[in-house]
């Protein structure tokens, strides 16, 4: 090893003390039971039930509470289990309800549990670890009742005097609120995103905002977060589309109030155009009031943007002969006197149609106005404080895929072929297909998101082809019929194609050849996907190919629950194995801590290990064993090696 890397690390431990004991400390941590991944995916905005998952670990905090407190009731157990989820709300609940002195005493008796859940929680990690996760002003507190020993009753009243005094001084609430989101954060030691913050829900900015402050997190990005990338990196077809798509699902609230895009531009030239279209009107749910003038800007904002989007595909289309899509520029396939279009060598009637901004002579062509319109959006959302946050976030902690503890984590799909082999595509003059050909993607997203004052170039028209393109690994389908549902009647154009890896993925040892392209073990791995929804009303099962794959999407997003039947999948995986969690519908928080319901519905178990796995055969052990090897050459070269020459020198002295 450079010898001038261990020089500089020899100033952080600049005794040979300090590099044992660090030795020390890693190699026992090797030995701790891992800790317990959460995943989830395909959260479509919906935060208030990720807050309640996140919360409450997917059933990992009420587990804890039910093992620890063997003999509560049922009701017991949802109350305390609703403390933890809520402290701020439950206790102001509880203060209404109990006179002062009743009140001091539930406060005792409810530290003392905390302290104890605490202390069941932390077992599987160092002293170290477990002080970084509590409330700053509470440490050294906490830290004595923790780890207390009055096995001899001599700091009995020590104890006692801690918890009373606390009480006194009005500190108890805090303490209490400090413990209960330490806990959450013990149970749950590393958290997946697999895919899909953003589109559909009204919050996926309040998602990111918990994201950026969670202790520890990664995301492999959907087709609809590389949307938002897209548009901030430069594409304005990605930022046409999710102003589309935001439209469609009555979230424009989200561009223009949380991200502070003016869309008045969009809205002048959606009044000068477009009138009032049911294909158009927004999806609006039971919850959500829409008045008649504001339901009609959002239809013509709907379609001016729409037709936006496709005349900017066309663009695209035509300069990346590579993508193979010229096929889908529809509108040059449109009768504009006749009202039908000729598509697949069949001819259809069309409906809803709003093409006053259209050049049948050059479909493609933007009006002037149009073009600065996007224009002005774009450089809107580059200028966005908030959005450039976000999206640097998503970028920083994000990847297309991840190998993560010997487990496949992808959004969407590995294109394959009907025989179930890699499926090609050829990107910039080379054939590249699997493992390759996503991380060709990933370093397209990458290079664009590092310039994204540039647009048109080719990394930054791969956004795009992430988002709609027949071999992505986030699309997963031949061709995406947002034109056709729109425009056309008829049912069987509005089909999307799967790629075979949704049909394949049922077989095990295609999943066994999919963990081998990128690396892992078969016997040991499992593919953990999102992206489409498990229809679990119609008896689909999650957990495929004999366990291999588990496929988590089961529905976050309110618009997907009618098809699914459930409220979304979450995955936890400990030291002794898997479990597969769905969650039922998710009223509201008043709904949990005022009946103390919880939203989990049944725990499946996908494997469970013959042995615990510990952090020495995690990627977190890897990272410690490569710094181990690094203190290990550091003691020896620069100070057992030193007390070896000094050692020679001094018998060498005393020979003389």
């Amino acid at each position: 090893m450079d010898t001038n890397y261990l020089d500089l690390l020899a100033e952080k431990y600049d005794r040979e003390e300090k590099v044992v004991t660090e030795l020390i400390n890693l190699e026992a941590i090797l030995n701790l039971p891992k800790g317990t991944e959460h995943f989830v995916s395909d959260l479509h905005g919906e935060y208030d039930a990720f807050q309640q998952v996140l919360r409450n670990g997917s059933g990992n905090v009420k587990q804890k509470i039910s093992d620890l407190f063997k003999n509560w009731t049922q009701d017991e157990t949802d109350d305390f289990a609703t403390l933890v989820y809520y402290p701020e709300e439950k206790l102001q609940l509880v203060r209404k309800t109990l006179h002062q002195d009743s009140f001091n005493t539930w406060l005792k008796t409810t530290i003392e549990r905390m302290v104890k859940l605490t202390a069941f929680a932390s077992t599987k990690y160092t002293r170290s670890k477990v002080r970084k996760a509590l409330p700053k002003h509470f440490v050294y507190i906490i830290e004595e009742l923790l780890y207390k020993t009055d096995e001899f009753s001599n700091k009995k009243e020590y104890y006692s005097k801690i918890i009373n005094r606390i009480i006194s001084l009005g500190q108890a609430s805090k303490l209490i609120i400090g413990l209960a989101y330490t806990i959450q954060r013990l149970v749950v030691d590393h958290l997946h995103v697999v895919g899909d913050i953003y589109d559909r829900g009204p919050y996926p900015d309040r998602i990111m905002d918990t994201l950026m402050h969670y202790h520890s997190a990664d995301i492999q990005w959907g087709n609809h977060d590389v949307l938002w990338m897209g548009a901030y990196a430069g594409s304005k077809v990605c930022l046409a589309n999710l102003i589309r798509i935001c439209a469609r699902y009555n979230n424009l609230d989200i561009i223009e109030d949380v991200y502070g895009i003016n869309l008045i531009p969009l809205l002048n030239l959606a009044d000068k155009y477009y009138h009032d279209r049911q294909s158009f009107q927004p999806k609006v749910m039971r919850e959500d009031q829409l008045s008649e003038e504001e339901r009609l800007q959002i239809t013509k904002i709907h379609q001016a943007i729409a037709i936006i989007q496709f005349k900017l595909e066309m663009q695209i289309m035509k300069r990346r002969p590579e993508f193979q899509m010229e096929h889908r520029m529809l509108l040059e396939h449109v009768d504009f006197e006749k009202q039908t279009i000729d598509l697949n060598g069949k001819r259809y009637p069309l409906k809803d149609t709003c093409f006053a901004t259209v050049d049948p002579i050059d479909p493609g062509r933007l009006l002037d106005e149009e073009t600065q319109v996007i224009n002005r959006l774009l450089y809107a959302m580059q200028h966005s404080e908030k959005l450039a946050r976000h999206m640097n976030f998503l970028v920083t902690k994000g990847s297309l895929y991840l190998n993560y503890n010997g487990n496949l984590l992808i959004h969407g799909c590995i294109p394959l072929n009907e025989d179930g082999s890699m499926r090609q595509m050829t990107v910039q003059g080379k054939h590249l297909s699997g493992k390759q050909l996503l991380d060709a993607f990933e370093h397209f997203v990458r290079e664009s998101f590092a310039k994204p004052q540039e647009t048109d170039d080719f990394a930054t028209d791969m956004f795009w082809y992430l988002w709609t393109g027949e071999n992505s690994s986030l699309f997963g389908k031949k061709e995406m019929t947002t034109f056709e549902r729109y425009f056309i009647e008829d049912k069987s154009t509005h089909v999307e194609q799967k790629n075979p890896y949704y049909t394949l993925r049922e077989q095990e040892h295609v999943c066994r050849n999919i963990l081998r392209e990128f690396g892992l073990d078969p016997d040991e791995g499992h593919i953990i996907n999102g992206h489409t929804p498990v229809e679990e009303r119609n008896g689909e099962n999650p957990i495929k190919a004999n366990g291999k794959m588990i496929v988590i999407d089961g529905g976050f997003s309110k618009a997907y629950q009618p098809k699914t039947g459930i409220a979304g999948y979450t995955l936890l995986y400990n030291s002794y194995g898997m479990q597969l969690v769905a969650h039922k519908h998710f009223h509201s928080k008043e709904d949990v801590l005022i009946n103390g319901t919880d939203v989990l519905s049944v725990r499946r178990l996908v494997d469970r290990k013959l042995r615990r796995k510990k952090v020495r055969e995690t990627n977190v052990g890897r990272e410690l064993m490569k710094q181990i090897a690094v203190l290990d050459q550091l003691l020896f070269y620069k100070y057992q090696k030193k007390a070896r020459i000094q050692t020679d020198r001094s018998n060498e002295r005393f020979l003389v």
